[in-house]
């Protein structure tokens, strides 16, 4: 019984070793958001309110920097998410494919306070892939001929006009993953893994919480969503308000 507990005890201080020793680990957003500066271009992940790196958000609220650049697919939604950045002035430009459901934009961009480069959804996302995979630009037929294409150069490629559209790089990036390890290996929930991945890979310094953080070699490398080699600075924050953006109840039964 003693040699058995004894084993259990030497597991629990080496796991705790393991994720305390890493450098990538840090205790909390206060910690992982050093650096922040006033005119940085902030790469957000999250789709909606989902996948929103809640605390990372609230620490650069509370920091307060200004002239932010965020680049992330909707920059908030019903006033919450990154729009408490909307609502807080701390914002001058953004770059997004989605306004709807976020009148705190759409107040600030009839203000003028805030301009707005409004990109496809789909060209948002290889934007965002080729700023990761260090590809100077792509060619699409999306938005040709509409106000997406204006000033840039369409060229005819197989019969087909096309757009050069650039890639997208960040300052920072934000992330929230479900699972990590100290290495910054991560793994998304469902639909929360949405743009995180990408806007991780196309940052200078990636910071990521991770609702649950565990030691090293618990994440399966099949499970992985994201190699640490990509995440800097990551932290565990367990609890996080996870709101609903729209919610659709029903009597039992089924009648409406």
């Amino acid at each position: 019984m003693s040699k058995t507990s004894g084993s259990a005890n030497g597991a629990d201080s080496a796991a705790h070793r393991t994720r305390t020793s890493a450098g990538k680990v840090v205790a909390s957003a206060t910690e992982a958001m050093e650096g922040l500066r006033d005119g940085m271009r902030i790469l957000a992940g999250g789709f909606g309110l989902c996948g929103n790196a809640e605390h990372c958000i609230a620490e650069i609220a509370r920091r307060g920097a200004r002239e932010l650049t965020i680049i992330s697919n909707n920059c908030g939604n019903q006033g919450q998410g990154l729009a408490v950045l909307l609502q807080r002035g701390q914002v001058k430009h953004v770059v997004c494919s989605f306004i709807g459901g976020n009148p705190d934009l759409a107040a600030a961009l009839d203000a003028g306070t805030v301009t707005a480069e409004l990109c496809p959804q789909g060209t948002f996302a290889e934007r965002l892939r080729a700023g990761g995979a260090g590809i100077g630009g792509f060619f699409t037929p999306t938005g040709v001929g509409t106000v997406v294409a204006e000033g840039k150069e369409v060229r005819e490629i197989s019969g087909r006009l096309q757009v050069l559209e650039l890639p997208l790089r960040g300052d920072i990036a934000i992330v929230r993953a479900a699972v990590g390890d100290p290495d910054g290996n991560l793994r998304f929930h469902r639909t929360a893994r949405a743009f995180n991945p990408l806007v991780a890979m196309a940052a200078d310094l990636t910071i990521a919480e991770v609702d649950q953080l565990v030691g090293r070699g618990e994440l399966d490398p099949d499970d992985v969503h994201l190699p640490g080699i990509f995440v800097h600075r990551l932290f565990e924050a367990a609890l996080h308000a996870n709101p609903i953006e729209h919610r659709t109840v029903r009597t039992r039964g089924g009648t409406p």
